[in-house]
């Protein structure tokens, strides 16, 4: 039995022998196979977490096996030798088939032949299934080109849509935005291999911007309804470190549905009032004109009263651009604080103490300065908080050494989670249109420096959007009330 099956590998290596193209191919592919296999099981049980580890799998091996496999079929095919030519032909098959004994050699030959390519099929579907979920995933998105998209994931992970992969968003289901993402990839690729990228990554306006259907897969629009409490913690740069609160009441509404008119902040999104906008090129994100179709069939034209420029013909269609969904929550992912807001958030949570003296204004003071990298940011960060209070509250130093110590490491953190020097990203690099607290925002168009030819004004009163319950007080009264505690 032994020497039959011996027979038959010595038959496979003379065919293959036949052609060495065929057997460059096979040892390609003969020596990439167990590895291959390994490690694509290495990496479906989740051992090995390096990002670059999959792309060694699926952008390296797996095209080299594949190609080994395709370079074995051409050299059998197209360049065999001419004696060995019987070996593929019909009539040959023929011959073995009906010479007595001759039957079941070759059926052992068909066996083996089917078990090779039906394994060879299976590692390259596998491959394959497996190499496209890896350029669709968290890691190949963000890890794989390290420096380039560290702002995004460190922003991405710290967002409320942390645990959604980069794909649900920037590609979808849409063919046409898949192929357009897959060909936008590409070229990333090779933009990043020669360093010809964007410092900072520009948002993706054309290219990668998710589209409005895409965030009401979650977002179910028909019940965008009622009011929603907002309440706001910040901490003054004082002494204590002053806890105050800001409580409002916002508008949330309704872009319409079940049976009510379109209301609220949501009426921006409504069928019946479709709202459009023009920016003005190289302006980043100014707004020159705004345009309001409204449930009645009336337009409203506002423009910008210091734009002297003729008005613009907006029936194609291509100038104006219908607001939806990501023009006020630009960055629902990717967000990234003021300096402020970072350090309120880290003392809200506990990670700064607010027994420390003025730690609020230190701190602010220190992660506003210009760093060359994470390193000198640490170190500086570290020095400059440890030596004011080494001056300042001796005493900190040996009785809450390692309070003082937290608080050092949070400081840095909020400066690296926001911050990157590498990629000339700053504090208030990008621009969030949520609100208009630290940036434009809401009066990008609710100004009184836009008006219709008649005069009318697109209105600029807060109660359209919330009402202000408290604002930045310390134990206000709403709190009380809230909590069900009694006037003292």
């Amino acid at each position: 039995m032994i020497d039959r099956y011996s027979d038959i590998v010595k038959d496979f290596i003379k065919v293959l022998g036949s052609s060495r193209v065929a057997m460059a191919g096979a040892v390609v592919s003969s020596v990439i196979f167990p590895v291959l296999a390994i490690s694509v099981f290495l990496d479906i049980q989740g051992v090995v977490k390096n990002p670059y580890f999959g792309f060694l799998i699926y952008m390296v091996m797996g095209p080299l096996f594949v190609g080994g496999v395709l370079t074995t079929l051409v050299g059998l095919i197209f360049f065999r030798d001419t004696e060995e030519i019987g070996l593929f032909t019909l009539e040959y098959l023929k011959e073995q088939l009906t010479m007595p004994g001759r039957f079941s050699r070759v059926r052992k030959h068909l066996y083996i032949s089917s078990f090779i390519a039906a394994a060879t099929l299976l590692v390259i579907g596998v491959v394959s299934i497996k190499g496209f979920d890896y350029t669709e995933s968290v890691r190949f998105c963000a890890t794989f080109c390290h420096t380039v998209m560290e702002s995004e994931y460190i922003s991405h992970q710290n967002s409320p849509h942390s645990r959604i992969p980069c794909v649900r968003c920037h590609i979808s289901s849409e063919s046409g935005l898949f192929d357009k993402s897959k060909i936008s990839g590409i070229r990333m690729i090779f933009a990043t291999l020669f360093d010809r990228y964007d410092k900072p990554i520009r948002t993706p306006i054309s290219s990668l911007r998710p589209s409005r259907e895409v965030c009401e897969q979650c977002h179910r629009p028909e019940i965008f309804h009622g009011d929603k409490l907002y309440i706001k913690d910040y901490f003054l740069a004082d002494e204590k470190n002053t806890h105050v609160q800001t409580v409002l009441l916002m508008h949330v509404g309704s872009g319409g549905s079940r049976g009510e008119h379109a209301h609220g902040i949501h009426w921006h999104v409504s069928p019946e009032h479709r709202t459009f906008f023009q920016e003005e090129a190289g302006s980043d994100g100014r707004i020159s004109s705004v345009k309001l179709l409204d449930h009645d069939g009336d337009e409203f034209v506002f423009n910008r009263v210091d734009d002297h420029k003729a008005e613009v013909d907006v029936s194609g269609g291509n100038t104006y651009k219908l607001m939806d969904c990501l023009d006020c929550h630009n960055r629902p992912t990717h967000i990234f604080l003021s300096p402020e807001e970072a350090l309120d958030r880290k003392i809200s949570d506990g990670s700064i103490s607010r027994d420390l003296p003025y730690i609020k204004q230190r701190a602010l003071e220190v992660i506003q300065k210009e760093y060359r990298d994470r390193q000198e940011a640490r170190k500086k960060i570290s020095i400059d908080l440890e030596s004011w209070y080494r001056d300042n509250y001796p005493g900190l130093l040996t009785s809450d050494e390692e309070l003082l110590e937290k608080a050092v490491n949070s400081v840095y953190q909020a400066w690296s989670e926001n911050v990157f020097p590498e990629m000339n990203v700053g504090w208030n690099t990008y621009q969030d249109n949520l609100g208009h607290e630290e940036g434009r925002g809401c009066f990008r168009c609710h100004s009184d420096a836009y008006r219709t030819k008649d005069g009318r004004v697109i209105s600029d009163d807060c109660s359209l959007c919330h009402v202000v319950l408290a604002e930045k007080e310390e134990s206000p009264d709403i709190m009380r009330i809230l909590h069900g505690k009694k006037e003292q």
